[in-house]
């Protein structure tokens, strides 16, 4: 059976990071995906197109998503034919995460209505637009999934990814002491045995 593993980075990341998973999915074909939608309305068609591109001639195909990229992935691909997906760290709801920062950053809806868009104190601008969009378009994924979750994730409450976790039908694995990056040698063994175990 011809496989293919499909690897989508987090922001500030890179394709090459699909190397690191080729070991674990011996005998596919693992690609990183370099995609430049910094949006869900732009990932929407830009994964849709690249998944057609690439998984013909494939019997199945497997996701591995990081972080904002697990989100643009949920925007692209949630119509798919996906065999199964890993998702680390993910960022399950773009609405919490956009009203958290305005709440850290003192930043009324009326406020970033008004002036439409607004760089929060974390350097992140924040749009008007993004959350409206976000709102009238929630996360709809029915793909087998299992998600990998680092107890002191910055970006997800525990809250909100268990409820994710819950509506999807996903399974949740939780590092204790985990980050939302996972970047250390024990994290990263940790990621490699929670995917030989979940695959």
């Amino acid at each position: 059976m011809k496989q293919l593993v499909i690897y989508v980075h987090g922001k500030g990341g890179s394709e090459k990071e699909a190397d690191h998973y080729r070991p674990l999915f011996v005998g596919s074909t693992v690609i990183g995906f370099d995609y430049q939608s910094q949006d869900p309305w732009h990932a929407e068609r830009e994964f849709s197109d690249f998944f057609d591109q690439v998984a013909k001639g494939y019997d199945s195909v497997v996701l591995v998503a990081n972080s904002i990229g697990a989100f643009f992935a949920m925007s692209g691909l949630a119509e798919k034919k996906i065999e199964k997906a890993f998702f680390i760290s993910p960022i399950v709801s773009m609405e919490r995460l956009i009203v958290d920062m305005m709440n850290r950053s003192n930043i009324t809806e009326e406020e970033l209505r008004r002036k439409e868009e607004i760089v929060a104190g974390s350097g992140e601008t924040l749009s008007w637009e993004y959350l409206c969009y976000v709102r009238a378009h929630p996360v709809k994924w029915r793909i087998p999934t299992c998600v990998l979750y680092g107890e002191r994730d910055n970006l997800t409450s525990k809250e909100t990814i268990s409820d994710f976790a819950e509506q999807a039908g996903a399974s949740l694995t939780i590092m204790k002491d985990g980050e939302h990056w996972f970047h250390t040698d024990s994290q990263m063994r940790f990621l490699d045995d929670w995917i030989r175990k979940n695959m």
